[in-house]
């Protein structure tokens, strides 16, 4: 039934009272009426866009945004709502014809310069990037998202304090914001500072995201008796990340305060290698008194890369022979005769692999290990190349030092 003004108009109100009061999906359906009935009103289909931006459907937002940024091609929020609507779906070119057309009508507006910076930055073009985070911080000198989105620029091409700066910066104007503090956290890790790092990192613990927590007290350092579970935090116990974190932090567990008992939760693929006490996850946590994830355990008990405590125990012993262990996505050199298995680890005289379990496996029971690591490694190594403070017979390398590797695998 076709609509008349009078009828537009109170439906407009109602939708906009909707939207004020966050029922966006009784405001969608309304501002979808309007538009059906005037498909080239501006200001309804803009509306209907922006409802739809709150509702997440980010597909379906694209083309009413678009038809209102022609109808209202001087009006800022058309443009800049479009844009976002296309960096939300990967479309930054688009974004950033969009952007230059709000910019051209607002020059010195903050979100915009942020916003051309976003769209750059996914699009690879760093530097430009930078210049337009630069812009509109000489706007707004305490515009969080632009100076956290710098951080990340400066802090990837080493520039850590000015990375650092930013931070501080940002969390002047927001001190609890659980992301800035665990990015100030992971960017003093990976200098080595884990004195001022370590507590900035257990901010992870404050962001909604898939990690697993049992049902049990949070441990944070304070006297207690009884068992404590110490767990792998990922949702996945069998992932490589899991895996390695089990096998990297489970470690000195005769150091923990008197009258604790710790327990590590441990994946079915380590329940032959791991020695310290374990559980398995879904068992009953009955007798426990309190968890705590394992990444937490360097802060919970106060761990530096210069005094780290022993390897987990294992049950294998190593048995060295002729094998090689190979357990990297670099692939081995022509006629080197390797094991891909990780029940032959103990009998392996060298083992090369990338950050995951079997190098984990082989470095704690001793046997040489050439541990091979991105640019953008886990912060727990610390930042130096060598030989690692967390096992004295493992090697950090480059992954793409192929001459470095090459000269390790000459020497064995």
């Amino acid at each position: 039934m076709p609509l008349n003004d009078q009828q537009i108009q109170t439906l407009g109100r109602d939708a906009l009272q909707r939207a004020a009061a966050g029922d966006f999906a009784q405001a969608e359906e309304m501002f979808a009426r309007i538009v059906e009935a005037r498909p080239n009103m501006g200001q309804a289909l803009h509306l209907l866009g922006q409802v739809r931006l709150k509702l997440g459907r980010f597909a379906e937002a694209r083309e009413p945004l678009e038809r209102a940024a022609q109808f209202l091609p001087r009006e800022v929020a058309a443009q800049t709502n479009l844009a976002g609507c296309l960096i939300q779906l990967g479309l930054n070119e688009q974004a950033l014809a969009a952007l230059a057309r709000a910019a051209r009508l607002k020059p010195n507006d903050a979100g915009i310069a942020h916003n051309t910076g976003r769209a750059l930055e996914a699009l690879g073009r760093a530097e430009e990037a930078e210049r337009a985070y630069d812009q509109a911080l000489s706007i707004d000198n305490r515009l969080v998202p632009s100076l956290s989105a710098r951080a990340g620029l400066l802090a990837a091409r080493g520039e850590w304090a000015g990375a650092l700066t930013d931070l501080e910066t940002a969390l002047v104007s927001h001190p609890a914001d659980p992301r800035l503090r665990l990015r100030r956290g992971e960017l003093l890790l990976r200098q080595g500072d884990w004195w001022r790092g370590l507590g900035d990192h257990e901010a992870r613990l404050e962001i909604p995201g898939e990690r697993h927590t049992p049902d049990l007290p949070n441990w944070q350092g304070e006297p207690m008796t009884g068992r404590l579970l110490l767990y792998p935090e990922q949702a996945d116990i069998e992932s490589e990340a899991a895996l390695r974190d089990t096998l990297m932090l489970a470690r000195g567990l005769n150091g923990f305060p008197a009258g604790i008992e710790p327990i590590v939760q441990c994946a079915g693929t380590l329940a032959g290698w791991l020695a310290e006490a374990s559980v398995r996850r879904g068992d009953s946590l009955e007798n426990f008194v309190a968890a705590a994830p394992l990444r937490s355990v360097p802060h919970l008990l106060n761990w530096s890369l210069d005094a780290l405590p022993p390897p987990a125990r294992l049950h294998r012993q190593a048995t060295p022979s002729s094998s090689v262990g190979w357990f990297s996505v670099v692939e081995p050199p022509a006629g080197l005769a390797i094991t891909r298995t990780p029940d032959d680890i103990p009998a392996c005289r060298l083992v090369v692999a990338d950050d995951t379990w079997p190098a984990h496996a082989a470095a704690s029971l001793g046997i040489r290990t050439v541990i091979l690591l991105p640019r953008t490694a886990d912060w727990l190594w610390g930042p130096n190349l060598g030989t690692s403070p967390w096992y004295p017979s493992a090697e950090l390398l480059r992954d793409d030092d192929r001459e470095g590797l090459a000269a390790r695998l000459a020497g064995c």
